[in-house]
């Protein structure tokens, strides 16, 4: 009845793209229920984190899906685990196809849900849980694909590697480890970036974006130290004041709006699927980054103000000793998200000119993270993700995208392996709750996902 069921879904959604219904039953019926059981597992940085487990759920299915027991690892890493499952290709010369995705999720209290974030269910069409989105239903739909594409009787001659790491979420510790293991790789799909977006009012698949880049993830630290003293004899020379004042100096500072041909390929698309005003400004900065009209409305707008070049912005403050004492010491964070090709030292550079207040040190305290330029737009990732894509939603426009958060492929980028965030399942952006409260995705996305990977893994791995 659940295949049944994912097929009934999945034809709709398929209809509206003019896709043909699915013919891997098997494949699809065993994504859902590995990612209901994976969702079943707290996989928690803390006490009690099951990311060890979730690991251990994924091997036995790859073994009881063909892949030699020999060729698949899980190393613990402190509370947590990464695996690695090799599918042997038939020359060993070439360097190895990637696919990468994460065990772990982010928190989430049950009080605050309408349902219990780790008991997985079915709902009108969505599989809810914590995630479901963010990204266990995706790794599941990659494994059940490989394990189809073995049950087809698929050879490969590039070795593929499948792996999931157990801290994406937190330190990337494990990581920076398997990116440092498969640092020898030819090319790295990372399953938790990209996508497709379905349109807010009919549902119908609008257009699908693979990531090329991301931007680099950095924390500096604001400090402001003075000798204090009594607060009945205040001086101009505040820790306080003198911090606020460069921090509103910051906030008012905006580092150079900026593209690259990734972007200004994503700007001249995507601007087709925005309101009026929003794909008006996409155009005109993608014709022109200096545009001030154009950058004050992407600036104003959460969805693309990432977008447009480095932002900062101030995230923790805290100062002061005592209520009737003078602060000796007053701090700030200021979080950045850095466009490709600009170093953290020239950001903390342009924050202390920002800034203008000698009394301010600032300090880069980033922590489990390292800067990395954008994968290059290869033709044949390029080729073979626009086929696949055909393949499971005829006529969907693709065209690639920048991440503003941070992912997996940010460690591969610093080893030089081109990396890009490939996933295949499709989400209105109103139904995204990554990292938030009833995390869902629609369980017809199964599907026409597992046809996506039946034609985009044999392209780059014959």
């Amino acid at each position: 009845m659940r295949a049944v069921a994912i097929g009934v879904l999945a034809a709709a959604l398929a209809g509206a793209a003019g896709a043909a219904p699915a013919a891997h039953p098997a494949a699809d019926a065993q994504a859902l229920d590995l990612a209901k059981q994976a969702i079943a597992l707290r996989s928690v940085e803390g006490p009690g984190n099951r990311t060890p487990e979730v690991a251990t759920l994924y091997k036995s299915a790859l073994v009881a899906g063909g892949f030699a027991a020999q060729d698949i690892t899980i190393t613990p890493m402190g509370d947590t685990a990464y695996l690695i499952a090799r599918w042997p290709g038939s020359d060993p010369g070439l360097k190895p196809l990637v696919i990468s995705g994460h065990m772990d999720v982010v928190e989430a209290k049950p009080a605050d849900w309408k349902r219990d974030p780790f008991t997985p269910v079915v709902e009108n069409g969505y599989l809810y849980g914590r995630g479901a989105t963010d990204m266990k239903l995706d790794g599941t739909i990659a494994i059940a694909s490989l394990i189809e594409l073995k049950r087809e009787g698929y050879k490969p001659r590039r070795t593929i590697i499948i792996e999931f790491s157990g801290d994406e979420e937190t330190a990337m510790r494990t990581s920076a480890a398997i990116a440092e293991a498969l640092s020898n790789a030819e090319l790295v799909l990372n399953i938790d970036g990209g996508g497709g977006v379905l349109n807010e009012a009919t549902g119908a698949p609008e257009y699908f974006t693979w990531q090329g880049a991301e931007k680099t993830y950095a924390d500096f630290t604001l400090t402001v130290t003075n000798p204090g003293g009594h607060s009945s004899a205040p001086r101009r020379d505040n820790a306080i004041d003198q911090l606020a004042a460069a921090l509103v100096r910051i906030q008012a500072h905006q580092i150079k709006p900026e593209l690259s041909p990734l972007t200004r390929e994503y700007f001249v698309q995507a601007s087709k699927y925005e309101e009026p005003a929003i794909g008006a400004a996409m155009r005109a900065f993608a014709a022109d980054p200096t545009d001030k009209q154009a950058i004050a409305v992407l600036s104003a707008n959460p969805a693309t103000v990432g977008k447009i070049g480095t932002t900062c912005v101030v995230t923790m403050i805290s100062g002061g000793h005592a209520q009737n004492a003078l602060p000796q010491r007053a701090t700030a964070n200021v979080n950045c998200r850095i466009f490709p090709g600009h170093s953290r030292s020239e950001i903390l550079a342009e924050l202390k000119a920002a800034a203008a207040e000698p009394a301010v040190i600032v300090t880069d305290a980033t922590e489990g993270s390292v800067a990395n330029d954008a994968s290059p737009m290869r033709p044949d990732f390029v080729a073979a993700v626009t086929k696949a894509m055909g393949v499971a939603y005829p006529g969907v426009p693709v065209f690639p995208s920048m991440a503003s958060g941070a992912s997996d492929s940010m460690w591969f980028r610093y080893h030089h392996v081109p990396s890009y965030g490939a996933s295949p399942v499709f989400i209105k952006d109103s139904d995204d709750f990554s990292h938030g409260l009833n995390e869902r995705t629609p369980v017809a996305s199964i599907p026409p996902a597992i046809t996506y990977y039946l034609s985009l893994v044999p392209d780059l791995s014959k």
